[in-house]
């Protein structure tokens, strides 16, 4: 497998990849930030996590896994996640 996920489910043919909002960027969330000192550092630390993120997802899906993206703001409120993750596995 290219990656880690944090969840792999063979039956499904999925895996779920739990992010962290801040490394992984997660768009329009209030935990994306980039701190003011050193900012040339944290923004290419940044864009090679999003990269890595993408290029392991496109491997993952031409492997004929379903991938689907956790944020960890999303893992506050279990049931709007459950919900969520059964609709997406086809539970």
């Amino acid at each position: 497998m290219p990656s880690r996920p944090d969840i792999v489910l063979p039956k499904y043919r999925a895996v779920v990849l739990v992010h962290g909002c801040y490394w992984h960027r997660h768009p329009g969330c209030r935990l994306t930030y980039t701190p003011k000192s050193n900012r040339e550092f944290w923004e290419a630390k940044f864009n090679e996590n999003v990269s890595r993120d993408a290029r392991q997802h496109n491997q993952l899906n031409n492997l004929g896994w379903q991938v689907i993206t956790v944020w960890e703001c999303e893992t506050k409120e279990l049931a709007v996640l459950s919900e969520r993750l059964s609709k997406e596995l086809r539970f």
